[in-house]
């Protein structure tokens, strides 16, 4: 029989309208581009998602942070999505989310966890780690490339001395967490980053068999891009408009999102184990 992946995907966003009209929710797109890494993963993987959506935020957003009760027993792996709220703010919901996480990491050591952008700020951050909005208040956008470590080089099964992913935030990780950092971490558990930009140093984690986050966006296409940069001129979140059209031009550039997701999914496998 196939071997199945049970994965939670956390919505802790929703779409540009016209992304969601046509790919469905962030969950949706985490879907479909991991079911396509289980298809020409050796031997094929079979992925089954469950999707919350859990921005807690009335009257717009009427998600549901879920308890661990809530969570059933045979998931596997937890994926945060990307979102347009601050990783580091104290929103009651995302408060809600981090306690959420770290009772799970306590009480379900066989659970794997992984985020996207957002998600990978607020893991980063559930143990400890510092995240900040960018300095000079420069955004990371659209078509980037990733230094790769020695670490990202073994997970990604490559000699490239890099990578390119899509980007779409300001906030970053700047600290690396560790047992100094929480006590969710031991001496022994060794989180590594596994890719740098300028603009970022820390655009991934891994921990063996716990974590393994991504800053830049896996799933995110060209249409995708020109839409949530559209979406971030219009609500003001992005007010360099001249710099937002330039890095549009590079939406249609060729990404790497499908290696990462099946990285990713070699992970939430429990493969890779000689990776320390």
């Amino acid at each position: 029989m196939t071997p199945t992946i049970r994965m939670l995907v956390l919505e802790t966003d929703e779409p540009h309208p016209k992304t969601k009209a046509s790919k469905g929710s962030f969950g949706a797109m985490f879907d479909n581009l991991f079911k396509e890494a289980g298809k020409i993963h050796d031997p094929p993987l079979t992925v089954e998602t469950e999707m919350r959506y859990v921005v807690e935020d009335p009257p717009k957003h009427k998600g549901h942070v879920p308890t661990t009760s809530e969570i059933p027993e045979d998931i596997s792996a937890i994926l945060i999505t990307g979102s347009m709220y601050d990783a580091h703010g104290d929103n009651p919901w995302i408060l809600k989310l981090i306690e959420l996480l770290q009772q799970l990491w306590r009480e379900r050591p066989n659970l794997r966890f992984s985020g996207v952008c957002f998600g990978h700020q607020i893991l980063c951050r559930m143990l400890g780690a510092q995240v900040e909005p960018h300095p000079r208040g420069d955004w990371e956008l659209a078509h980037t490339e990733l230094d790769l470590t020695d670490r990202g080089k073994e997970l990604f099964r490559t000699d490239r001395p890099s990578i390119q992913l899509h980007q779409m935030h300001q906030d970053h990780v700047t600290t690396v967490p560790s047992h100094e950092s929480t006590d969710l971490l031991t001496p022994q558990d060794r989180v590594h980053v596994w890719a740098t930009t300028n603009h970022t140093q820390i655009q991934g984690m891994y921990l063996r068999d716990r974590l393994f986050t991504s800053q830049g966006h896996l799933g995110f296409d060209e249409k995708v891009v020109r839409e949530q940069v559209n979406m971030r001129i219009e609500n003001g979140g992005i007010k360099d408009s001249r710099f937002a059209e330039e890095r549009k031009d590079t939406a249609a550039l060729k990404h790497d999102g499908v290696m990462v997701a099946r990285a990713i999914l070699r992970f939430f496998h429990g493969e890779d184990r000689d990776i320390e």
